[in-house]
């Protein structure tokens, strides 16, 4: 996906395959949209779209997931050459209101430039009233409470957080199947390909900004777990050994973070995924060289 602020870290780490001379900001590796097909490449349902697989073989690939009637997650790679523009996405009671969807969401960073931040929630608790004077006045960056990160960290952004992504961060973004981001200030940016700013959502960004949400916290991981939410739970694996990715019934998709894994005589490289099916009977992930660490991402029953 083209962005504004994108670059051409996915090539360069990841060796994605990207169009000449375009930023290249998000590349949607999991997805089932009516606008995006994540598809299956080989095996005996090669061709077949997730959400094929998500409306006609759910029980086999899927296991016991919740009902929903698209795949319920997007996964993505996001390069930040620089930085987005700072933004809210709405949470579930709000997003029906405003005909938009709701999206909680999770980051990893996956690699950092020294000096790479995330903004993220207030400094300091604000009124409404107070922040959209501040907004017009053009300092509603100012109110930001700012992170430096690395490699390794990990944030939480539940519907109403106030954020954006700092530049020189390559993030692995997990998050609710949804594409609803309310901009609030885009830096006085001009779009190149218009010639005019970016189309901004302030009347629907106040609507569902927490404004008693003040200087979040990274996540700090207990063992393997980085986060259990409803929506989704993420592990950090070092493979240092064959290990069962889930319990039989039970699917996962699986991130090569670093080094190189093999499931089912299929290899994965950094910045690849892999969903493996509740029914495949060879469930074992294999470290294929030193230094092997991954993403596992299911969703509770």
């Amino acid at each position: 996906m083209e962005r504004i602020w994108g670059g051409r870290k996915l090539a360069e780490l990841f060796r994605k395959k990207l169009p000449l001379n375009k930023p290249i900001g998000e590349s949607w590796e999991i997805v089932d949209r009516p606008e995006a097909q994540s598809v299956v490449a080989n095996g005996p349902l090669a061709g077949k779209t997730l959400h094929e697989l998500w409306s006609q073989h759910r029980k086999e690939i899927f296991g016991d997931v919740p009902e929903a009637p698209r795949f319920p997650l997007l996964i993505k790679l996001l390069d930040a050459q620089e930085k987005l523009s700072l933004q809210v996405h709405p949470p579930a009671k709000i997003a029906a209101k405003l005909g938009g969807e709701p999206k909680t969401e999770c980051w990893y960073v996956a690699s950092a430039e020294a000096d790479a931040e995330l903004f993220v929630g207030f400094k300091k608790s604000i009124t409404r009233e107070e922040f959209e004077k501040l907004l017009r006045a053009g300092s509603a960056a100012d109110q930001v409470h700012r992170i430096n990160v690395k490699a390794g960290n990990g944030m939480l952004l539940p519907g109403g957080r106030f954020h954006a992504v700092g530049a020189g961060n390559v993030l692995v973004e997990v998050q609710q199947n949804s594409d609803t981001t309310y901009r609030v200030f885009d830096w006085n940016r001009i779009d190149q390909s218009t010639g005019k700013p970016r189309q901004l959502h302030v009347d629907q960004a106040l609507d569902c900004i927490d404004y008693n949400d003040v200087a979040p916290k990274l996540i700090e991981p207990k063992g393997d777990l980085l986060v259990k939410h409803k929506l989704f739970e993420i592990q950090k694996w070092n493979l240092d050994s064959p290990r069962e990715v889930a319990s039989p019934g039970q699917f996962a998709i699986v991130n090569c973070l670093t080094g190189s894994l093999s499931c089912a005589d299929v290899d994965l490289s950094p910045g690849e995924f892999f969903l493996v099916p509740a029914s495949l009977k060879d469930r074992q992930l294999n470290p294929r060289s030193e230094g092997t660490t991954l993403l596992r991402i299911t969703i509770p029953v």
